[in-house]
């Protein structure tokens, strides 16, 4: 019975008091849906609103999006980080439109087998827009589901990840309440997401506010900030960076493609250098002495500090630069996918 009322408080509280109002919400197509759930990974609500309402203003369908070229999609991504989401989301745009006709697959199964998909983004998609039964588990969910359980077992461990998968499925709404209610699953799936976002967030949790609280076992303890568990951290590291900011007389800046591996993996950048001197070396002799020094800035990333260090330079030679990359117009940086910190630097 406690799991049965589980799913009708949090159905019921979400209808009242969730939140409705959220841009991906007008449109519950699986469009919509799946571009905001990518966008959303480790991104704040507030952070995802106008990046969320540009991608929809240029790519209002996915057959837009996946005829795009992915240096677009970069440019019109940059600033919102992690950005190998952006490579799989274009990546999985072209195969909707090329193995699925243009609709994406209407259950977690086959949602999964598409890039950058993962099984709770699956399970958002399939609740949200055809009514699956079956439950997402973010950062959010598990914060909900790990308090209201009691549920002590190390996350850190791939079992105890799949215990807490099985939980969450034994708490969703019943097969009779979901053919009796087609709006059950979105209503549920929402109200998780919403009671994690507004009320049993990370550090001091709203309590008195929950619909959840009466037979919660973290509240009842007077320790939710103890859960989730989780005993492997990520640590902190710091790099240093040497930008070569190269300008041409005519105003222009030399950009490289990154790797496809790393810090800003394959968006346009200036060229980077593990050391001043290897900068240096990276120069004619006679442009050398000409390098100016600029202001020393860092960037913070979600687990790393980017010390970075721009080294000015006006190339003044005939021949072009002997390392990779091309010239780009300063009226053409808007059209470029650029680190944030980058793009920052050239406007400013």
């Amino acid at each position: 019975m406690r799991q049965r009322a589980f799913a009708d408080r949090l159905v019921a509280w979400q209808r009242a008091h969730g939140r409705h109002d959220l841009p991906w919400q007008q449109r519950r197509d699986a469009y919509g849906v799946w571009l905001s759930e990518i966008m959303l990974q480790q991104t704040q609500v507030a952070t995802v609103r106008d990046y969320f309402a540009r991608f929809i203003a240029r790519f209002p369908q996915v057959r837009d999006l996946a005829a795009a070229s992915q240096d677009e999609v970069l440019a019109l991504w940059s600033g919102l980080g992690y950005y190998s989401r952006a490579r799989h989301l274009h990546r999985c745009a072209q195969q909707v439109v090329q193995q699925h006709g243009g609709e994406f697959p209407r259950t977690a199964e086959a949602l999964q087998r598409l890039p950058g998909i993962g099984p709770s983004t699956a399970a958002a998609i399939a609740s949200f827009c055809f009514g699956q039964r079956i439950s997402i588990l973010d950062g959010n969910v598990r914060r909900v589901l790990t308090r209201w359980l009691g549920f002590d077992d190390d996350l850190a461990l791939a079992a105890s990840e799949r215990a807490l998968w099985q939980r969450a499925q034994d708490l969703l709404p019943t097969p009779a309440q979901v053919q009796r209610d087609a709006g059950a699953m979105p209503a549920y799936t929402q109200g998780l997401m919403d009671l994690g976002a507004t009320l049993c967030t990370p550090r001091k949790p709203r309590c008195d506010a929950c619909p959840m609280r009466a037979d919660c076992v973290a509240h009842a303890r007077g320790t939710p900030e103890a859960w989730p568990v989780r005993t492997r951290k990520l640590k902190r590291s710091a790099q240093s960076l040497w930008l070569l900011w190269l300008c041409s007389p005519a105003g222009e800046v030399w950009l490289a493609r990154r790797p496809a591996r790393g810090v800003w993996a394959g968006l346009h950048c200036l060229p980077a250098f593990e050391s001043r001197d290897a900068l240096d070396e990276a120069l004619p002799a006679s442009l050398r002495s000409q390098a100016v020094d600029e202001p020393a800035f860092l960037h913070v990333l979600t687990h790393r500090d980017l010390h970075l260090h721009p080294v000015r330079v006006v190339w003044s030679l005939r021949r072009a630069p002997p390392m990779q990359g091309q010239w780009v117009a300063r009226d053409a940086l808007a059209a470029v996918g650029l680190p944030a910190p980058v793009r920052r630097l050239l406007q400013g």
